[in-house]
């Protein structure tokens, strides 16, 4: 097709439309974000419900991630499509509903912002390869599931579960790794973050982490292999605990305040698999091993 063959060989072009595309997607993640959490809490309590047999309300609003049509949470005016433009409608709007004049969270448009420039950069790294292409994909559910830990504590099986079995598909044809490997570092990636949790737990009798981390981990290790759990690991942690400090004395609370990890999993993991091999062989050849 022509048009592809002219992403092909013009580079900035490939480049700017996944800018362009991003935006869209990061439109579309801030719907994740927000309704995902909330469509898994009305199923839980369906299920609760189901196993208690109790009642059932009579009439249950269709709630999904196209419907209810997006509302204004102040004046439930709805959200036409000209006001629903990533960042442009933001700036034109001045940040406020059309109808209420409440103002609007700035995290929209970041999150947009956020995703373009990912899926910008993952395009000008791999080029147009199949390689970015998948590579997006793992950028924007990264960027959902931490949004999502950020908000709730929680990293969602229906998108790291997909996302773990696609790593597994793509390096079937050795897109980023082997089969062989990739299979092991879901492996152990899920075994590593186990281990830790039960010591740890014996240790103190009290839980560290969440289930969803060994998820996300045995993730990243289906996507980048065995290889790049040792580097995902280390940076998470380092940057974990900065970062958890400067929170809790930012919030001024407690030191058992819980902080979540999958954040710096997502981003130690990312890092790793597009620059994993070129640290470690600048550590080792600092460290004097090469």
């Amino acid at each position: 097709m022509p048009a592809l063959e002219f992403l092909a060989s013009h580079a900035l072009a490939f480049v700017l439309c996944a800018a362009l595309l991003g935006l869209l997607v990061g439109s579309f993640l801030n719907v994740v974000i927000h309704r995902l959490p909330k469509m898994l809490q009305l199923d839980w309590e369906q299920q609760a419900r189901d196993t208690l047999a109790l009642p059932h309300p009579e009439k249950r609003e269709t709630y999904n991630l196209i419907l209810p049509n997006s509302h204004c949470p102040h004046c439930d005016h709805e959200i036409r499509p000209w006001e629903n433009i990533p960042v442009v409608s933001y700036l034109a709007l001045r940040g406020k509903c059309s109808s209420c004049k409440a103002p609007i969270s700035a995290r929209y448009p970041l999150i947009e912002v956020a995703t373009a420039l990912l899926s910008a950069f993952v395009a000008w790294h791999f080029g147009f390869t199949w390689q970015a292409g998948a590579m997006l994909l793992l950028s924007w559910g990264l960027l959902a599931m931490s949004m999502i830990d950020v908000d709730h504590q929680l990293l969602p099986d229906a998108l790291v579960l997909p996302l773990l079995w696609l790593g597994l598909i793509v390096n079937a044809f050795g897109l980023f790794t082997s089969l062989s490997d990739a299979l092991w570092g879901a492996v152990f990636g899920y075994l590593s973050l186990w281990t830790v949790f039960w010591v740890f737990k014996l240790v103190t009798g009290k839980e560290g982490m969440g289930y969803g981390d060994f998820k996300l981990l045995a993730m990243l290790g289906a996507w980048g292999g065995w290889q790049v759990l040792p580097l995902t690991i280390l940076l998470s942690s380092l940057v974990g605990a900065v970062l958890g400090v400067i929170m809790l004395r930012l919030r001024n609370a407690e030191s058992g305040t819980p902080i979540p990890f999958g954040p710096y999993l997502a981003i130690a993991g990312w890092i790793a698999l597009l620059w994993g091999d070129q640290i470690t062989t600048s550590y080792l050849q600092f460290a004097g091993f090469r």
